[in-house]
């Protein structure tokens, strides 16, 4: 074969190749999920070490009402001495069900503290299932009221579904919560410390993961966009985007804490906390806000 046929041949060959490649890969690659938020600080606010540095949440019934915060000082003592001595980021449902998330030191189950719209208080207990971690950081109501998200500390590729204590019929103070269904993440998330719906199929995320390995960054502010809405009866898959690093200013040096996270869907406005280290806890740990854009 001459010269310039054996040429035309290869690079006939080689367009081949390059088009059957760009099918196998497009053929192979997920279904991209919508793009990434954008969000920018706008403002912060002094977090208090004893009654704000855990968690918070915005509360749309009563009208009205105040944001809510969790922190060690904010535990009942008769919650307390029960040994439910840890809260996490709470979470309330657009129809005013507030919900804490409680743990304790050792032990096999994990706590939901409820408080109704008209007031009244109920504890909903959840047995570990098997590989469970003990943690319970955060929770996260579903926008339709029905279910609840939670995490586990340490670097995890789920999240856990449960139908939601004090509002899903199937629940009941007197029987264990079950866990109804995963999210199966798409890419691994370290030290989640809060999670909040901004829709009905994604939720903003607060990391306080202190190695950076992941993202290839420390206390990053994740969003997690869901295959389908939290149903209970079936696993959803979730596709993991890291959006920025959360502040990290203070007077001291060391290591900060990243806490819990709130999105106020009235106002598009966006809160986490980051606690500061060492001394600098007591002076200058923040509630960030933060806009979309």
């Amino acid at each position: 074969m001459p010269a310039s046929a054996r040429q035309r041949c290869h690079a006939v060959l080689a367009g081949l190749v390059t088009l059957a490649t760009a099918a196998v890969v497009s053929l192979a690659a997920p279904t991209p999920a919508r793009a990434a938020d954008t969000w920018t600080e706008t403002g912060s606010d002094r977090a208090d070490p004893l009654t704000e540095s855990q968690g918070l949440t915005s509360v749309e019934v009563p009208a009205n009402s105040p944001n809510r915060y969790t922190g060690i000082g904010t535990i009942p003592l008769g919650v307390s001495s029960r040994g439910w001595n840890h809260v996490g980021d709470p979470d309330a449902s657009y129809d005013g069900y507030y919900i804490e998330p409680y743990q304790r030191d050792s032990g096999n189950s994990k706590m939901f503290r409820v408080q109704a719209p008209g007031g009244a208080w109920s504890e909903y207990v959840h047995t570990l299932s098997t590989g469970e971690a003990l943690n319970n950081s955060w929770a996260a109501i579903s926008p339709d009221g029905q279910w609840m998200l939670s995490g586990e500390w340490g670097t995890m590729t789920r999240l856990l579904v449960f139908p939601t204590p004090g509002v899903n019929p199937a629940t009941s103070p007197s029987a264990n919560l079950p866990q109804a269904s995963t999210v199966r993440l798409d890419h691994a998330v370290r030290d989640v410390q809060g999670c909040d719906f901004s829709g009905p199929t994604t939720l903003l995320c607060s990391s306080d993961d202190p190695e950076g390995s992941l993202f290839g960054l420390t206390k990053p502010l994740l969003q997690i966009d869901l295959s389908a809405a939290p149903n209970g009866t079936a696993d959803v898959s979730g596709h993991v985007t890291a959006l920025r690093q959360l502040p990290l200013r203070s007077s001291c040096s060391g290591t900060f804490e990243a806490e819990g996270i709130d999105y106020d869907r009235r106002s598009g406005t966006l809160r986490v906390i980051v606690v500061s280290p060492g001394f600098c806890v007591l002076t200058d740990s923040k509630t960030y806000k933060f806009s979309r854009g």
